[in-house]
């Protein structure tokens, strides 16, 4: 069935269909979840009939995978350049300023204060109950992260080998992403006894500590 003329228009604001469709969608997948959310209940959302998820995107299944692809890319376009932005900045690059691009680019397209729906929550319960298929994020997102991001440590710190310095990134990613999920967890809770994590001090914090543990490698070497 063919999405009808009117969905085929633009809306006041001048966003194509399809772009209603995924701003909508991935609102209603992160309060919901995959499961709860029906097709139905997507296109009530974006103003449109219910033929209109399958014409533009072949079904809901598509549609998510669609969310997460322009995410991915989203997330590792500003990493990559962040990368790239220290590293060609001139002089000797630091190794705290590549840590804390790092941290800024993972942090801000995954808690944004803005929008209603923060994708984290999304990216939890992909976690908890995935839908997307293992590789994608393995190809999208981490082995061209994991290359720049290698190079880029091994320049400034020759002392790590391409083996140590791959795993001293999974060992931050892990900082940042159990830092991430605590927040969530902290804020959702209306305890005053847990830590207030703000996220200038949790980069700072990250960074020197990641920073502390890679020169450690140097030590044990003798560099």
């Amino acid at each position: 069935m063919a999405a009808s003329s009117q969905d085929s228009r633009n809306d006041n604001s001048g966003q194509s269909v399809q772009d209603r469709l995924i701003d909508v969608a991935e609102d209603l997948f992160c309060r919901h979840g995959f499961n709860e959310t029906s097709v139905r209940d997507i296109a009530a959302a974006a103003d449109c009939n219910v033929a209109s998820v399958n014409y533009y995107f072949g079904g809901k299944d598509s549609l998510y995978l669609e969310i997460w692809r322009r995410r991915l890319v989203q997330m590792r376009e500003s990493r990559l350049s962040g990368i790239e932005k220290v590293m060609s900045a001139g002089g000797q690059p630091s190794l705290e300023d590549l840590l804390r691009s790092h941290a800024v680019s993972f942090f801000e397209p995954l808690i944004e204060g803005d929008r209603q729906c923060k994708f984290i929550s999304l990216m939890a319960r992909e976690m908890i109950d995935p839908h997307l298929p293992r590789e994608m994020f393995v190809t999208e997102m981490v082995i061209p992260v994991m290359t720049a991001m290698s190079k880029a440590l091994i320049t400034i710190c020759p002392w790590l080998n391409e083996a140590s310095a791959r795993v001293v990134i999974l060992l931050v990613v892990g900082q940042l992403i159990h830092t991430v999920c605590a927040r969530e967890l902290f804020e959702g809770s209306g305890s005053t006894e847990l830590p207030q994590l703000k996220l200038d001090d949790l980069v700072d914090h990250i960074v020197k500590f990641s920073a502390g543990g890679i020169r450690a490698y140097g030590n044990q070497s003798g560099a």
